[in-house]
């Protein structure tokens, strides 16, 4: 076993003792904070779950009503003169919206094209250099009451939309 496999097996145990000892040395009562810190994490998820659930209602209802195909097959033209597979396409708008649904096509497009293919890398690297915008503003911002989310959304949606265009202009250039 190599020192880097070694070190990703022993790095949270250590963290973890390195902080009850600290806590110990300084004289906090270390499980009593444990127990509070756990308390509060359940009262946050339970917090979320509205919010959780109508981000997933709204994207069960965008892939049903046909939404989805309908804005696929308006790129296709555009697609084609600038040389993008369609088959990205889904990935580039879903990725935004839900972070397992994005998993979910990437496997399916890496799983139909193979992981050493021109649209399983650009899959891969659009999985990586995009975010959860919506989901993210929807259930954290949500979670914390936070109602003006106007300017956090532009950022993150360019911030995905750079994203998505940087990995299709890389991915071509390295392995196009």
């Amino acid at each position: 076993m190599g020192a880097v496999s070694t070190i990703s097996i022993w790095i949270m145990p250590c963290l973890i003792g390195f902080v009850l000892v600290y806590g110990t040395f300084k004289k906090v009562s270390t499980y009593e904070a444990f127990v509070e810190g756990g308390k509060e994490g359940f009262s946050i998820a339970v917090s979320i779950i509205p919010y959780l659930v109508g981000m997933l209602v709204a994207i069960t209802v965008f892939r049903a009503s046909g939404a989805l195909d309908f804005l696929i097959s308006s790129f296709q033209p555009f697609l084609a003169i600038v040389g993008v597979p369609s088959d990205i396409v889904p990935l580039a708008l879903i990725r935004p919206i839900s972070g397992t649904g994005a998993l979910a096509m990437t496997s399916d497009l890496i799983a139909t094209h193979g992981p050493d293919s021109f649209i399983g890398r650009l899959a891969s690297t659009m999985q990586g250099s995009t975010d959860t915008t919506l989901y993210i503003l929807t259930v954290y911002f949500g979670a914390v009451g936070i109602r003006k989310m106007g300017d956090a959304l532009k950022v993150g949606l360019l911030a995905d939309f750079v994203g998505i265009i940087s990995a299709i202009v890389f991915v071509t250039i390295v392995f196009g």
